[in-house]
């Protein structure tokens, strides 16, 4: 890892660990329907072994780990302490013993090569920072034939919730590494054409989904640490007004944020 992408890897630890709370509080929840088109393009069956890479609060891997009862297992894989914390207490107030998690990069995934059935990654992508080291691993730790089943959100044409992050994150220190966040991976072809270089044939499905907040604070108060966690004090005031007067343009109430998700699938060439 060069020193950039290790600055880069703390600073997205830290903003991962400020934003757990939120996540199994707020996010989660309005992420569903996401996680619902993730599994029903799995098609996970009993006994599989799934890797779920980028967890957070274990959303996804909780999800899975019915459909591949008694005998299948699913790792959750994560950077941050604070969300796999919460992601092991879900786990352990469900009483499931084929979930388990452990910290990782999507660059050094922590599993045995041709050990996965499956590798899932709901809205997780878009934040590595070495994507073709990913796509490396992701193709290592799959079984041949093996799927990925992806979740990158479109740009902030097409996805309110990228719109809303983009504009806050532009009054904020610039992260230490390039070419993460929300909207990164709205072209999701340089990603596509690193996966085949590694041996998984890969296709993108899209679909909108929809979630709603009561007004304009309580959107900024639960989306805007993504990107604006660390904005300067002198700064927010205006993030704040510029985000408002651009989406809510009729005054602040309730808005319903339409997002298109687009679906990467894929499969390792055996």
């Amino acid at each position: 890892m060069t020193p950039g992408e290790d600055r880069g890897l703390t600073w997205q630890i830290g903003v991962w660990d400020d934003m757990s709370e939120v996540y199994v509080r707020e996010i989660d929840r309005r992420f569903r329907p996401i996680i619902d088109h993730l599994l029903a393009r799995a098609a996970l069956r009993p006994g599989q072994q799934v890797l779920d890479l980028g967890t957070g609060t274990g959303s996804v891997a909780l999800s899975c780990a019915a459909h591949i009862a008694p005998d299948g297992h699913v790792i959750g894989v994560d950077i941050s302490p604070e969300m796999l914390a919460l992601a092991r207490a879900r786990a352990s107030r469900s009483a499931l013993p084929n979930v388990s998690f452990a910290d990782g990069r999507a660059e050094a995934l922590p599993v045995d090569g041709s050990s996965q059935d499956t590798v899932l990654a709901s809205l997780s992508l878009m934040y590595v920072i070495d994507r073709a080291a990913a796509a490396r691993e992701i193709a290592r730790v799959l079984k041949p034939g093996g799927r990925l089943v992806a979740a990158v959100w479109a740009g902030p044409e097409r996805a309110d919730i990228v719109r809303l992050q983009q504009m806050a994150g532009s009054f904020a220190p610039k992260p230490p590494v390039g070419g993460v966040g929300p909207g990164a991976m709205a072209d999701p072809s340089p990603f596509l054409a690193q996966l085949a270089d590694a041996g998984v044939d890969p296709l993108v499905e899209s679909e909108i989904t929809e979630f709603a907040f009561e007004d304009f604070a309580s959107a900024w108060a639960v989306l805007a640490g993504v990107t604006a966690a660390r904005i300067e004090p002198e700064r927010l005031g205006p993030a704040m007004a510029a985000v408002r007067a651009e989406m809510w343009p009729d005054g602040d109430g309730p808005r319903r944020f339409r997002n298109e998700t687009q679906f990467i699938v894929g499969r390792r060439i055996a």
